[in-house]
């Protein structure tokens, strides 16, 4: 997914304008209710669209989504993006009953073609309406839109939507629902940044990922004064269906999710994926092969932070390989985990475009157990920060059946901070650099006989500063090569310690080196356990050149 093309359109059109200007082409479609709901009412819960979903994973796929109207498929991104809803036309506000939450609707057109249904359900009756399609809910004026193709198609749907707190004009959107399964949410920041999406079907496999679709939802009514919202969603897709329950609280500083979901296998699915995200990393404080840009630091997410059924804590620095690389960190009834950035200093990133400072973590606490499974991550090459290269999920232990049935209960927190933290130490930051010479010598004619890559692990919080008169000492493992030159530093800046080390290779095998460190004193842990996985260079390149030579010519 383009994920500058997702942004744009999920957070386009904030400040909305009146109807003024519409051509009054499509009048005599209007409807006389003020009510966008305009179907007819029918009967609504939970149990309703579980069955739904159960009954369509017995019948074949229905394929892909049909062509749109010409004028709809080929807008171009900025055509799309100046497509506006009218604010009142918007789900909750339509009777100026100012609620504290609102909600509008996404155009289908250039790449999203799914024709999605939306619903409005009273709270009360349980009794739910169809809100169909219809132009004089979004304005067209200054687009290029062939409004005359879009005449009498009530089916045409909507892409998504988006939910709004204090409805105000120029307000911003705090949460999205936009292609596919994806969707996202911002903390008090309103900034946008990494993903989440319904399920993720065969991400790394011999087959083809599939991405199933939202394809309906259904709005609990709110009450005024209500921060939080029930959403349900209907997913289909080639291999599986799924009934989804999201009860979303805006209120504070983030957004919190409590999901229900069941899924009901249409084929056997060899790698289900459960609470999946999706990210960028381009470069950051250990990769810093594709940070030749004004920006130190470029990305979304840095770290893949895990709470283990043990209760372990694991950092796992985040990269951007060279070639693809997939890890399944095996678990069994997670706590927790998620894609987090936690350096929301501006000096970091120095990018006034992309405000990556304000970007939110993802975290998921599961609510139920889980079982035996994986927590898999997978990094893909990128060369800049258009494309999210970063996905991670919950695979089950045992691939899916066809005619299986599976529910899962989590939360998701949307936040610049973890809801929950380790009173151990954590890892600050991780930076490699040439190695085999002494800290505070430059190279040149100290340049080591020997090639080595040095890696500097900083630690803060915890009893770290207590522990420090009885002896910190650093575990560190790695799965080929030799650590030497361990040095622990104590960094008052930060107050917390460095630890460094070299690594050198003792073989020409160029396969890339898990490496693991945590830290203890007297056989008690004192930090969260640091997992890294370094990709050395094939033997030709493990050499140093010295470059400081002038010529003149």
């Amino acid at each position: 997914m383009n994920r500058r093309l997702f942004m744009k359109a999920s957070m386009a059109c904030a400040a909305v304008g009146s109807l003024s200007g519409l051509s009054t082409l499509f009048s005599q479609y209007a409807w006389a209710d003020t009510d966008i709901a305009d179907g007819k009412a029918v009967k609504f819960d939970f149990n309703v669209l579980k069955k739904m979903a159960a009954e369509m994973a017995a019948k074949p796929w229905g394929g892909a989504p049909g062509p749109l109207p010409e004028t709809l498929a080929t807008l171009t991104p900025q055509a799309y993006n100046a497509i506006q809803y009218d604010a009142a036309h918007s789900l909750w506000n339509a009777n100026g009953e100012g609620r504290q939450l609102d909600a509008q609707f996404f155009h289908v057109g250039m790449g999203f073609k799914r024709r999605i249904r939306m619903f409005a359900v009273d709270a009360d009756s349980r009794e739910a309406r169809e809100v169909h399609y219809r132009p004089e809910l979004f304005n067209y004026d200054k687009t290029n839109v062939d409004v005359k193709q879009l005449e009498g198609k009530t089916d045409l749907g909507f892409a998504g939507f988006r939910v709004f707190q204090t409805p105000k004009l120029d307000s911003r959107d705090i949460l999205s629902f936009l292609g596919a399964s994806y969707f996202r949410a911002v903390d008090d920041t309103y900034q946008y940044g990494l993903s989440a999406r319904g399920v993720a079907i065969d991400t790394f496999s011999d087959g083809k990922e599939e991405f199933p679709d939202f394809t309906a939802f259904w709005f609990e009514t709110p009450k005024a004064g209500d921060t939080t919202i029930v959403v349900y969603a209907l997913l289909d897709g080639p291999s599986c269906t799924g009934a989804f329950k999201f009860t979303i609280d805006c209120e504070g500083k983030r957004v919190v999710m409590e999901i229900e979901n069941h899924l009901y296998a249409r084929k056997d699915i060899w790698q289900l994926g459960i609470a999946p995200m999706t990210s960028m990393f381009s470069c950051g404080t250990n990769e810093r092969r594709m940070c030749d840009t004004i920006h130190p630091n470029i990305h979304d997410s840095d770290r893949l932070a895990m709470w283990t059924g043990s209760g372990e804590w694991i950092c796992r620095p985040l990269n951007n390989p060279q070639k693809l690389q997939f890890n399944a960190y095996q678990d069994n009834n997670p706590r927790g985990f998620g894609l987090l950035q936690l350096d929301h200093n501006f000096e970091t990133y120095q990018d006034v475009m992309g405000w990556y400072d304000k970007r939110p973590s993802l975290w998921v606490e599961p609510l139920s157990k889980w079982g035996k499974g994986a927590i898999n991550l997978m990094e893909i090459p990128t060369t800049g920060e258009t494309l999210d290269n970063i996905v991670c999920f919950w695979q089950p232990e045992h691939p899916i059946k066809a005619g299986e049935s599976y529910n899962f209960r989590y939360k998701l927190y949307w936040s610049g901070l973890p809801p929950v933290q380790s009173q151990l130490s954590r890892v600050k930051a991780t930076r490699t650099g040439m190695g085999g010479f002494p800290e505070g010598w430059a190279p040149g004619e100290h340049y080591p006989k020997e090639w080595a890559r040095r890696f500097a692990v900083d630690f803060i919080g915890g009893d770290l500063e207590a522990a420090a008169p009885k002896g910190i000492e650093p575990v560190i493992t790695v799965s080929s090569g030799l650590i030497k030159q361990v040095e622990i530093l104590y960094v008052a800046p930060m107050k917390g310690y460095r630890i460094q080390f070299d690594w050198y290779p003792n073989s020409p095998d160029a396969k890339p080196v898990d490496m693991r460190m945590f830290l203890r004193t007297q056989g008690e842990t004192l930090s969260e356990t640091w997992l890294y996985q370094y990709f050395p260079p094939p033997p030709d390149k493990r050499k140093y050149v010295d470059d400081r030579i002038m010529t003149i010519n």
